[in-house]
């Protein structure tokens, strides 16, 4: 699956061309070309890799998966690897799609390692941004990037909307302890797995604005480093929902806490109520004679002590705030 596009001017001339002719458009003075590659072998790329003079590392790189989100640069080129991220609703964990990036002066090479990755939105973007076309591979560069930090935003927004929600469970009156601890380690492993993509995006836009790789220019700038910003605003955010969570974790544990202290405390003053009457029910129990001993009257004289002392205890632990 490979999609091509020439861009001359900054004004698209052609689309769907065969790879081949990619020699052809850039013999052309302003003109640049983009190349889409869907999980291609190290052979697929070979031919492009000699037309463009790609670095064989970069290219063994481009093929590898699970590259970790970084800026390499080379001789000639540069070669850039990006995560974009979906998080369906409900989801155990993001949906991550990996992109590998080959930035010439002229040409952008983007590799896809699954159609997963929506490259028609990133094409739809550049269709609908069209001030920018003439500055070339800067252009396509900051469409791309920038589909793939709003990927990052959106993510962290609806993950943040779901520790809220869990922020909200923890002070239920009758809290599902099972549903929080499940619902809490689901969201801080779809946390983790956020921040391993997102984490380094900042470094890597701001390595991309250096003078020495002439991608951000006057016009250019301004651009990358709203890119950059956003980036910066996804990995804190991050950062903070995974301290948030931590949070959460801690508040719902004191919670238990307080609850098993406050029955404790009710099982214990109930225990104290009941252990009068037994200790009167005891004593009259004895197999000595005593005041009322086998009469009526002795029956109903422990049992108004039982009751008496009993509504006595009660009292006071309810006033001590003990009940």
């Amino acid at each position: 699956m490979t999609r091509t596009r020439a861009y001359r001017d900054g004004v698209l001339r052609k689309e769907d061309f065969p790879v081949p002719a990619v020699s052809d458009f850039l013999a052309e003075p302003g003109t640049t070309v983009w190349v889409d590659l869907c999980e291609p072998s190290e052979a697929d790329l070979a031919e492009l890799a000699d037309e463009l003079g790609l670095h064989r590392l970069a290219v063994e790189d481009a093929v590898q998966e699970h590259q970790r989100p970084k800026l390499d640069r080379y001789d000639g080129h540069a070669f850039l690897t990006a995560y974009a991220v979906r998080l369906d609703s409900g989801g155990e964990r993001p949906a991550t799609y990996e992109l590998a990036v080959f930035i010439t002066p002229r040409a952008l090479v983007t590799v896809r390692k699954d159609d997963g990755f929506d490259i028609e939105a990133v094409t739809r973007r550049w269709d609908q941004a069209t001030d920018l076309a003439g500055t070339g591979v800067p252009f396509l560069l900051h469409g791309l990037l920038d589909y793939v930090v709003d990927g990052h935003f959106a993510a962290v927004q609806q993950l943040d909307d779901e520790v809220e929600e869990l922020e909200d469970l923890v002070f239920d009156d009758r809290p599902d302890t099972a549903e929080l601890q499940r619902r809490s380690f689901r969201l801080r492993k779809n946390l983790t797995a956020l921040r391993r993509v997102a984490g380094p995006v900042p470094d890597v836009v701001s390595s991309l604005m250096r003078p020495d790789l002439r991608l951000a220019d006057e016009t250019t700038r301004p651009y990358f480093e709203d890119v950059h910003d956003h980036a910066r605003q996804a990995a804190e955010h991050v950062e903070a929902l995974r301290e948030r969570l931590t949070t959460v974790r801690e508040t719902q544990l004191n919670l238990q806490s307080d609850r098993l202290n406050l029955i404790m405390k009710k099982v214990t003053g109930w225990a104290a109520v009941i252990a009068v009457p037994t200790a009167v029910t005891g004593f009259y129990g004895q197999n000595v004679p005593y005041p009322g001993n086998g009469t009526t009257a002795g029956f109903w004289v422990s049992t108004a002590v039982m009751l008496v002392l009993s509504i006595g205890l009660y009292t006071l632990f309810k006033k001590k705030d003990w009940l």
